[in-house]
């Protein structure tokens, strides 16, 4: 069975640490990235199917990420995760046509759901 490629970009170590340890018990591969700079410098060879991203990562934001991977024509499917309750935020993020919005602390299933949805892993199993 392939083993599929998720990408986190967390600036909290302890959340990166943790997804990361979570994905895996998955089965997915992690790779972690600490900001959206590390992140933006590595998508041109990056394995990543999918991306999950902390809203506020420092000086760029989840967003601001998502828009440079657009402008530069890469097309990673995107989950974002954020503590904040802000809809203007949400309706952002949809708008760059994320898969998935989550608001921290969220369930596990809704993450490892998310990602499934995002690399098609759903319709994989069905076919």
């Amino acid at each position: 069975m392939q083993q599929h490629t998720i990408a986190v970009v967390d600036d909290d170590p302890g959340v990166l640490k943790s997804l990361a340890r979570l994905l895996s018990a998955f089965g997915f591969l992690v790779a972690p990235f600490a900001s959206a700079e590390d992140f933006l410098s590595a998508a041109p060879t990056s394995k990543a199917e999918c991306l999950v991203v902390d809203f506020n990562i420092g000086d760029v934001s989840g967003l601001e990420l998502a828009r440079h991977l657009a402008a530069a024509g890469f097309e990673f499917p995107i989950i974002f995760m954020t503590g904040s309750a802000d809809d203007t935020v949400r309706m952002q993020c949809m708008e760059l046509g994320c898969v998935a919005f989550l608001h921290k602390p969220f369930p596990e299933e809704r993450l490892t759901e998310a990602i499934n949805k995002a690399i098609g892993l759903n319709l994989q199993l069905a076919a």
